[in-house]
């Protein structure tokens, strides 16, 4: 029998019956879909790269604001008329007293931590952050034993640690691996079972790390509170978020934490971190589709810096490393240590890139640039005389490639009271334009100071 493919009837109703073609019904509607859709902001380097400064801007006239993945390993710092607020479990858009911010599934809460960090920045000005803030109940918890526990590991390493911030968060993302973590849902639901599982979870640990010790009742009595406290901000986002998605027209923001080169599956393994930073975690750790992705943002300093160890092609170690470093202030925001500094890496930003699908590049730090009389940019690896096709996933490998820079002369100009691309000195006009064209994502913002309204927006 000869296949009728030209004359498709109309898909049935619940009742049988051929609907009418003209009529807007669920299968139509999700074959055009015109709803709502996020917004991403993520970093594109080792972390560190003013991810903060760029969810504040954005996130001033946002609706929603997420986080999606990460613990308070992550550190944000936005400034706002002077004054300075650190962020590493609440999202940055907190700051917005009209958006609501809502922490994912995909991120892992040390509940003493999420309430201490909020008491510091209510002494600096934050209000009614609680009202307008809404946890998962499918995000996993950090407890204490966890931190004592990344604490030990890394111990165990000796010289090949792996600087973690020591904040509990590969301990617990490995419980929730295990199947043995224990989440926010689980905290407010049967108390009982929540003191067995947390007991078996402890007795864990205790067996594997003999010097561990916890006072079990102690903080089972601390949860018991805890529960309470933040039960009215506990929600399911995922009903919540796709509710804001299909509904009337909204802007929602996601503000990933931590940045693509410290994934755990495409960033520099095994100096990584314990999640998914790149654009598949923003799916992941919020519960939403693929088809309400809209703009993807990548932030990236105007030159490369990464805290802890592991393979860094483009790193000066030398006084113009240093000098970097001083005018950068290049100390991380969670671990207080200093950062490493080199130049500009083109060739891992196309990676990220590759990884992301930038939309667009938020540049930040121009303005450290100011005083230095050449500039160069990193543009190809070479290993043993060949160009690599390819950003190496070995270490070893990474660690021994030679870089091929682009060199370009410095603009010893300050830029910090620009607002405006063409006001920028020439030579600054020209490294911006250098990155775009070797990258072939448009730089959209540049920022020259730390200040909230330090940016030059390009377009």
């Amino acid at each position: 029998m000869a296949e009728n493919r030209g004359n498709i009837a109309p898909p049935r109703t619940a009742n049988g019956d051929h609907s009418d073609p003209t009529e807007d019904g669920p299968l139509e509607k999700r074959l055009r879909y015109h709803g709502n859709k996020v917004t991403v902001v993520l970093g594109a380097q080792w972390g560190d790269e003013g991810k903060g400064k760029v969810v504040d801007m954005l996130g001033t006239d946002a609706d929603v604001v997420c986080r999606c993945q990460g613990g308070n390993n992550a550190g944000h710092t936005v400034v706002v008329e002077g004054t300075e607020y650190d962020f590493h479990l609440l999202p940055s858009g907190i700051i917005n007293d009209k958006a609501i911010s809502v922490i994912g599934n995909g991120v892992v809460i040390h509940l003493p931590g999420l309430f201490e960090e909020a008491g510091k920045n209510e002494a600096k000005g934050l209000i009614d952050w609680q009202d307008r803030l809404i946890i998962s109940d499918r995000a996993h918890l950090v407890f204490d034993f966890h931190q004592a526990v990344d604490g030990l590991q890394e111990l165990e390493k000796g010289g090949k640690s792996l600087g973690t911030t020591k904040k509990g968060i590969g301990p617990t993302y490995s419980s929730k691996a295990a199947r043995s973590g224990l989440r926010v849902c689980d905290l407010l639901a049967d108390f009982k079972v929540f003191s067995d599982r947390f007991k078996m979870l402890v007795t864990q640990y205790e067996r594997m790390f003999p010097n561990l010790k916890v006072d079990v009742d102690k903080e089972l009595k601390r949860y018991e509170d805890l529960k309470e406290r933040v039960r009215p901000m506990v929600k399911d986002v995922v009903h919540f978020l796709n509710t804001q998605l299909e509904g009337p027209q909204k802007k929602l923001l996601v503000e990933g934490a931590n940045a693509t080169m410290l994934d755990i599956d495409f960033g520099t393994y095994p100096y990584v971190t314990s999640s998914n930073c790149t654009v598949g975690g923003v799916l992941t750790g919020l519960g939403i589709p693929p088809r309400c992705i809209g703009e993807v943002y990548g932030v990236a300093k105007a030159y490369t810096t990464r805290v802890g160890d592991g393979a860094f092609p483009t790193e000066l170690n030398n006084e113009l490393g240093e000098l970097l470093q001083e005018r950068g202030h290049e100390f991380g925001v969670t671990t207080k240590r200093k950062r490493r500094c080199g130049w500009l890496d083109l060739v891992l930003l196309k990676y990220a890139d590759m990884i992301n699908g930038f939309t667009a590049i938020a540049l930040t730090k121009l303005d450290i640039l100011d005083v230095f009389d050449e500039l160069k940019i990193g543009v190809a690896y070479k290993l043993d005389g060949k160009k690599l096709p390819n950003f190496p996933a070995n270490q070893e490998m990474l660690k021994q490639v030679e870089v091929e820079y682009c060199t370009m002369p410095g603009w010893k100009t300050n830029t910090e009271n620009l607002r405006s691309f063409h006001d920028l000195p020439e030579n600054a006009q020209k490294y911006v334009r250098k990155i775009e064209e070797v990258l072939g994502v448009p730089v959209r913002w540049i920022g020259v100071g730390a200040a909230r309204d330090s940016i030059i927006k390009m377009f």
